[in-house]
């Protein structure tokens, strides 16, 4: 049984976040839901995170993340400044032997949510992560029907009455 490397696209790499920072002043992250993280924010963590699993259907699988700890103090004149981000990141790509991997942020909410990472041009982006089955074909669980109205089925379809399709 050999291991398939999974990971799709759904998240900022190192290189990507570096590169964002080094042309910012300030740095702020936004929730899905539209509220910035309090300006106070700390990373208080920088790592990599190996995940090595099998899925429903008996496929052995490996994922990484770069992972981000974000955290909330009550020392809210504290503020993270992007060079001293950048230089973080650094160390621990130097000290882990970080690759230039996607990033999953970390960040407390009414529970620890994981998120992807993405950029609007001004603030970094929390993204939603959703949960998958990476063996549909092996768990009978059906593709996605197209749903159609009947009645844009029947606009669609042009018939002439003397073509005999009617």
């Amino acid at each position: 049984m050999g291991v398939v490397n999974y990971l799709k696209k759904n998240s900022m790499k190192l290189s990507e976040v570096k590169a964002k920072l080094n042309s910012l002043d300030t740095i702020a992250f936004q929730l899905p839901n539209g509220d910035l993280v309090p300006n106070h924010f700390h990373v208080t963590e920088v790592g990599k995170i190996s995940k090595h699993f099998i899925d429903c259907g008996g496929t052995v699988r490996k994922e990484e993340v770069a992972n981000f700890q974000l955290w909330n103090a009550n020392d809210y004149d504290h503020r993270l400044h992007p060079e001293k981000l950048v230089h973080i990141i650094e160390l621990s790509e130097k000290v882990l032997e970080l690759e230039d991997l996607e990033i999953e942020v970390e960040y407390q909410g009414d529970t620890i949510g994981k998120f992807g990472l993405d950029f609007n041009g001004t603030n970094f982006l929390l993204t939603t992560k959703q949960t998958d089955c990476l063996a549909k074909d092996n768990c009978g669980i059906p593709a996605e029907k197209q749903k159609v109205k009947l009645g844009d089925l029947q606009k669609a379809v042009s018939c002439n009455p003397n073509s005999g399709c009617c």
